[in-house]
């Protein structure tokens, strides 16, 4: 009788314990996010590169804490993204580099994490980045990888948004301005409200932009 109470004591710690981990991780991860959007889309100009680089400083710490997990590589490497977005030149295309390697280890460890924020990064570093001898930039594997995000979360915001934008740079317009429909009708993410307003004004204002360009109809083609 008492060997079962033990038992179940320790069980109760182990799973008390899990708990408090699974709770502190969730918050690191919810921290991680707020910090980007607040960098992305409040901050003056003129302050996002450092946050950009606070927040990579602080995914590392992440990273190390947590090193089966997918998510805080995942927003390491899109940190590095947006940091390389504003720096420009061979330093962008170094963290370009470095946030690939990145998204690459987070797929082999979870597909699936973020809603497929890996392979929506992935396929937009893909896209943007220039193509050899300067950079990996390569519009085929962009596609595969924005696709893949769709399979995953086909009515999420970042999915239909990223892979939009892929789309207008190739020149399907009716295409693109569909896929911005859908970003926009996304249904909320819980916590990461911020995050989605952001996106939604440049889902809303690329939208806008492609209408009084190719017509009020463009989605509808």
């Amino acid at each position: 009788m008492l060997l079962k109470v033990l038992l179940g004591g320790l069980s109760l710690l182990s799973a008390a314990t899990a708990f408090a981990s699974d709770a502190s991780f969730d918050a690191t991860i919810a921290d991680l996010g707020h910090r980007w959007a607040a960098a992305s889309y409040t901050l003056p100009d003129d302050t996002k590169d450092a946050e950009y680089l606070a927040v990579i400083d602080s995914a590392k710490h992440a990273v190390n804490s947590y090193p089966q997990r997918a998510e805080p590589l995942i927003w390491e490497a899109i940190a590095l993204a947006s940091a390389a977005k504003v720096e420009g030149g061979l330093g962008a295309l170094k963290k370009a580099k470095q946030a690939r390697d990145l998204l690459v280890t987070a797929v082999a460890i979870d597909p699936s994490a973020m809603q497929g924020a890996a392979y929506s990064t992935l396929g937009s570093l893909y896209a943007k980045v220039p193509r050899w001898p300067i950079g990996f930039g390569d519009l085929k594997k962009a596609r595969i990888y924005l696709e893949k995000a769709l399979t995953i979360d086909p009515s999420g915001i970042d999915a239909n948004y990223f892979y939009a934008v892929f789309l207008n740079d190739q020149g399907d317009y009716a295409k693109a301005a569909r896929h911005l429909k859908l970003a926009l009708a996304a249904p909320p993410r819980v916590g990461r409200e911020d995050a989605d307003a952001g996106r939604r004004r440049e889902a809303l204002a690329l939208l806008t932009a492609l209408k009084e360009k190719h017509g009020a109809d463009i989605a509808q083609r």
